[in-house]
């Protein structure tokens, strides 16, 4: 029977508790929500949706085509310029979302000859990026500069280090000044995904890269997603100009993808300007999950110190992480709940955002109905 195979495979996650369903939440759902990427709170900001809405009247509700055919307008290429200036490159260039920005910065700038060395922890994108990529790949250890040293000493030829600024389980930041230079001493280039730091991150929230020192550098590239902090739909690459000229050329995601919607674009844009007006929101945000991680270490439980917004606590097993989630959500508090394949360790985990506009009462009842629920 054609497909027979899915019914064993279904089988086996049931039986592993890793058995994953949609559920389609209401526009004006009561829950608090630690569980969604709004770090900054500004996906339903008046002037986010306003500018989602002004662009969709003015270009229509989609871009038409690729982005080399019909699918450019003129307010994609103003957000590109915005998002150079504002995070310090020379050049940017938008995608229909961060997932395929990824796809398309690790295999055009990762030809055949070329050696990718793979933080272990890599988000899933950067991960499928590299195993389409036609370069020898080599996955290194967490956060350790020494093991891609070794990687790119043993290798002839052009590398590139690809590495998530914050990785999205534990919400622990990557020795960005050490990969840097690791990558100096081989001539590599080095890409990193800061999906989760920008908005957090750096003087206004312009990204770890910025914070690093390493914005502008013409051998360092940097990939975002305009849905977590900008509160809006899709991806960036920032870099080199020539970089992102080579990207239009070569990046198959950019090439035969039609172009991030009007809308889309426009709320990223105005979440963008209300950043560079209210660059305390990133600093708010940072603040939330110190006070989230205090409260909740305090209370006994197992969590990660984070390094922007995002806050981990350990769980004892998959099925229980999973009942733990739920029952934070009977109790009006949604949560994340990370577990294997998501997780490279194997460590199941409730995963929480501190949003910037979370209150001190939100964050208490958060760490409240946590412990209340803990197995």
């Amino acid at each position: 029977m054609a497909f027979g195979w899915i019914d064993e495979q279904a089988e086996l996650r049931r039986r592993a508790g890793l058995v994953r369903t949609l559920r389609p939440r209401p526009a004006d759902a009561p829950l608090l929500d630690l569980a969604g990427n709004d770090y900054l709170g500004l996906a339903h900001h008046p002037e986010v949706v306003e500018g989602a809405a002004r662009a969709a009247r003015t270009w229509g509700a989609g871009s038409t085509g690729s982005r080399l055919v019909t699918g450019t307008t003129g307010l994609h290429a103003e957000l590109e310029r915005e998002l150079a200036v504002f995070c310090g490159f020379e050049a940017a260039l938008v995608f229909s979302s961060g997932y395929t920005a990824n796809l398309a910065a690790v295999t055009a700038l990762a030809p055949h000859g070329t050696l990718l060395v793979c933080d272990a922890g890599n988000h899933a994108s950067l991960i499928d990026g590299c195993r389409l990529a036609r370069a020898e790949r080599q996955i290194v250890g967490h956060r350790d500069p020494e093991a891609a040293r070794k990687a790119l000493r043993a290798h002839e030829g052009p590398a590139l280090v690809v590495s998530d600024t914050v990785f999205s389980v534990d919400g622990d930041a990557a020795p960005l000044g050490e990969l840097a230079s690791v990558c100096r001493e081989s001539g590599a280039g080095l890409l990193v995904d800061d999906a989760h730091g920008l908005g957090v991150l750096g003087d206004g929230g312009r990204g770890a890269g910025h914070a690093a020192g390493l914005a502008g550098a013409d051998d360092v590239v940097v990939t975002a997603t305009l849905s977590k902090s900008l509160g809006s739909q899709g991806g960036v690459v920032l870099g080199p100009a020539r970089v992102i000229d080579h990207l239009v050329n070569a990046a198959r995601t950019f090439i035969f993808d039609t172009g991030l919607a009007p809308a889309s674009v426009g709320a990223a844009l105005a979440a963008l300007r209300l950043l560079r007006r209210e660059p305390e929101r990133a600093a708010r945000a940072r603040r939330v999950a110190a006070e989230l991680h205090a409260r909740l270490t305090a209370a006994g439980h197992e969590a990660v110190r984070p390094d922007a917004a995002v806050v981990s606590v350990r769980a004892p097993s998959p099925e229980e992480a999973v009942r733990w989630a739920a029952d934070c959500r009977a109790a009006q508090v949604a949560v994340g709940c990370f577990r294997p394949p998501s997780v490279p360790d194997g460590i199941s985990r409730l995963r929480l955002t501190a949003r910037a506009d979370l209150s001190g009462e939100q964050i208490e009842r958060a760490v409240r109905v946590i412990g209340e629920t803990r197995p």
